[in-house]
């Protein structure tokens, strides 16, 4: 196997999760060039990361269709031997199809699967992880059933950092894409309120997620916190959450982050469970989920822009402590 490539043109946690697939394809195919596929803004994700050799971006600005078309040239004219889909929908699965891989490995979900030379189950709710769901494309290459995801900050972003990372401190990343996969305010700043004194809190995130930081610190005990939202990219917060004492985040892309860089963490479940398998994998992990059984928990597998039922009893009775 000489030319190998990975789609995963999803989230930002999505890619984190494909990691271990990159990670094992080296180990078993020490001199094989590894290229992978991203879309637009999660390229950064994987800057340094020793196992591969190019990274390609999905550019939907300029035209769907058109960037399918544009990668599926740059593809064929490359020959790859094997070609891996860890996305499950349609766009990936066209550029899988046009490819020209003399191997494409991808999952039964995918629209595009008939034109697999494989295809894999992705069944989710019975606990498996999504880490070992992808893994499972290459298990017959010898490949491990579980591996924890990788990201390699640069010493440029450590020192970026490096004025944040004295004494105690905690990061918090209260933000999701998803209302209903997100910690209350009122959640966050019990959390701020009952953490020690002596102890500094750090809040992460993008430029979108600032006011919401902002407006938590103005309500919690702790006005002294920091609002980070927006000042670090993504391998420098990699950085920050890999010393802190704890990370409290959501079930959402920090979470990835922090499993990635073996940091210790506490992951709030609110509408999603651990069952479908993106639960964290530091040494040090720590899952809060409303204890009373919700009939209507879990309510999807992405969350929604509200709760359903008008209530969000998952996230209001959230034991944070």
């Amino acid at each position: 196997m000489d030319r190998i490539l990975v789609i995963q043109t999803a989230f930002l946690g999505d890619v984190i999760l494909a990691t271990p697939v990159i990670s094992e394809l080296k180990r078993i195919f020490p001199n094989a060039k590894i290229e992978v596929l991203v879309k637009k803004g999660n390229e950064s994700l994987l800057s340094n990361n020793p196992h591969l050799n190019r990274i390609h971006v999905f550019d939907k600005s300029n035209g769907k269709l058109s960037s399918i078309l544009d990668l599926a040239k740059t593809f064929r004219a490359e020959r790859f031997d094997l070609v891996i889909n860890l996305h499950r929908f349609g766009s990936s699965g066209l550029i899988t199809l046009l490819s020209g891989g003399k191997k494409k490995y991808g999952f039964k979900k995918n629209p595009f699967s008939f034109a697999l030379t494989r295809s894999f189950k992705h069944n989710i709710g019975d606990g498996t992880h999504e880490v070992t769901r992808n893994l499972a494309l290459i298990k017959e290459f010898g490949a491990v059933e579980l591996r924890r995801p990788e990201l390699f900050p640069s010493d440029e972003h450590y020192n970026k950092v490096a004025p944040l990372t004295f004494g105690k401190y905690v990061c918090l990343a209260p933000a999701s894409v998803w209302f209903t996969k997100q910690l209350p305010d009122d959640k966050w700043i019990e959390l701020i309120n009952l953490r020690p004194q002596d102890e500094r809190i750090l809040l992460i995130g993008g430029p979108a997620d600032q006011e919401l930081c902002q407006r938590i610190i103005d309500k919690s005990d702790r006005k002294e916190a920091m609002n980070l939202c927006g000042q670090l990219n993504l391998l420098e917060s990699a950085a920050l959450m890999s010393k802190a004492k704890m990370n409290y985040v959501n079930d959402s892309g920090p979470l990835h982050i922090a499993s990635a860089m073996n940091a210790p963490v506490t992951a709030f479940f609110c509408s999603t469970v651990p069952a479908f398998g993106f639960g964290p994998l530091s040494d040090r992990s720590i899952i809060k989920e409303v204890q009373e059984t919700l009939e209507c928990r879990p309510c999807g597998l992405h969350g929604h822009r509200v709760c359903p039922k008008g209530h969000f009893k998952c996230g209001n009775m959230m034991d944070v402590n």
